[in-house]
């Protein structure tokens, strides 16, 4: 199997600060510049998996990346180079505590919700009588808080302004351009024949100004959908084709691990992982339209510090 990247342990000059995610590490320059590093890693049910997936930070970072070009023009975001596969380094923005989340269709947890029976979700009222993967009549926002460790929680719009988390200026202009990247999001994905189901975004403040960060339209923050046969399958009542990291949650379940105490992540096989690297590279490829061209992967650490310290040089 390929060599992957779980772990870093980076000193980069002017480091000021270094934080370990999920799946990315970040590493903060003179206390303005970040540098992010997409591992290998994968998480699920906000559990960090055992074994990492070969060219999962790649794929994501670029997908990542395209995405943020191509929507600058909706809103500022943090991006200001992309030196190496696996990294980007932008501007560090004071973090706002929500994560947008934004539902096209009806999927994953909060179709989980709505078959037991859950008719509201983040103060947003759902209608009686849909069908798993079903489009809502408008796209519906339901954010979370953003938990430093264990489970983020649902909140409303009143309780997060209620709460001190964001104002009511805030929340309402991530609302806006959460619905707005949404929609380029969708009509860029309809071109190349998939449906986006739902995302996430995430926003901070700099100089005073919202502005868009870390990752966007990634299968680790969005779901896709083909839209070949979607109308079919979903008369059928059949599971939707996609692509998403929702195919690991439904593994995991399928195994008895949903990320509670007590429960153990099942062995996750080498083919198992490669099958789950070539749904990251089959999706970039989909939804950039470019062909994937894996990184060298012989000493990966190294690539990475070079290709970093010469950014930072050129940024002074």
């Amino acid at each position: 199997m390929a060599t992957t990247l779980v772990h870093t342990d980076f000193n980069f000059p002017g480091q000021t600060a270094v934080y370990h995610g999920k799946v990315r590490d970040v590493y903060t320059i003179n206390d303005d510049i970040l540098v992010m590093i997409a591992t290998d890693r994968i998480s699920a049910f906000d559990v960090i998996l055992p074994e990492g997936i070969p060219y999962k930070g790649q794929a994501l970072n670029q997908i990542a990346a395209t995405f943020l070009d191509a929507t600058a023009d909706i809103v500022p975001n943090w991006k200001l180079a992309v030196p190496d596969p696996m990294v980007t380094v932008g501007y560090r923005c004071e973090g706002l505590r929500l994560e947008m989340i934004i539902r096209g269709y009806l999927a994953g947890s909060a179709w989980r919700a709505y078959k037991n029976g859950v008719r509201e979700i983040c103060g947003v009222k759902l209608p009686e009588g849909m069908r798993e993967n079903e489009r809502f009549p408008e796209p519906i926002i339901t954010p979370t808080t953003k938990a430093d460790a264990g489970h983020d929680e649902d909140i409303s719009r009143e309780e997060a302004i209620a709460q001190g988390i964001v104002t009511a200026e805030e929340f309402d202009t991530m609302a806006a351009y959460t619905r707005a990247l949404f929609k380029r999001g969708s009509e860029m994905a309809a071109e190349k024949g998939l449906i986006l189901v739902d995302t996430k975004y995430e926003f901070g403040k700099r100089d005073g100004k919202v502005i868009l960060i870390d990752e966007i339209h990634t299968p680790d923050s969005s779901r896709y959908f083909y839209a070949d046969g979607y109308e079919e399958r979903l008369a059928a009542g059949e599971p939707q084709r996609q692509l998403s990291k929702e195919f690991v949650r439904e593994w995991l379940m399928a195994h008895d691990f949903m990320g509670k105490p007590g429960q153990t992540v099942p062995e996750m096989t080498p083919e198992f992982c490669e099958e789950v690297s070539e749904r990251y590279i089959e999706l970039y490829e989909h939804i950039t339209g470019n062909k994937f061209v894996k990184a060298p992967e012989n000493d990966l650490t190294d690539r990475i510090a070079k290709n970093v310290l010469d950014c930072l040089q050129n940024l002074k």
